[in-house]
C-alpha cells in the first residue's frame, strides 16, 4: 500500500444488487481518496457498506479493503478523539429568539 495517495480522486458505487433506495447512497464521486474512505467507515450504515466498493485511479477496494485504508497510519482523515461520530446527531445549541436584546454593555 506504499503507493497508495489518499490525495487522489475516488469513486464510492453502492452494491450493484441492491436497488437505490435499498443501498443507503448513490453513486458519490469525492476530490480525495481520504474523503471518500471517512464517508464510508464514519457515515455510511455498515449495511450500505456491505458489497459497495471504492475505485481509485484503476484499484478498486471493497468493505475490507475500505476498511483497511482506514486503519493504515497514513489515513489522517480520521474524527477526533471525542468528538461525536457524524452518524449520531449532534446537539443544538439553544436557538436565541430573534427579537432577542444583545446583552447590555
Amino acid at each position: 500500500m506504499a503507493s497508495f495517495s489518499f490525495n487522489t480522486a475516488a469513486e464510492l458505487f453502492p452494491a450493484a444488487i441492491r436497488k437505490k433506495k435499498r443501498a443507503g447512497f448513490a453513486y458519490r464521486r469525492f476530490g480525495t481518496a481520504a474523503e471518500a474512505v471517512r464517508f464510508a467507515i464514519e457515515e455510511l450504515p455498515a449495511d450500505s457498506l456491505n458489497g459497495a466498493y471504492l475505485q481509485v485511479d484503476e484499484a478498486r477496494f471493497d468493505q475490507s479493503g475500505i476498511r483497511t485504508l482506514y486503519e493504515s497510519q497514513d489515513f489522517r482523515c480520521r474524527a477526533a478523539p471525542g468528538r461525536p461520530s457524524p452518524r449520531l446527531p449532534a446537539t443544538m445549541p439553544t436557538p436565541t429568539p430573534r427579537n432577542a436584546l444583545p446583552p447590555a454593555t
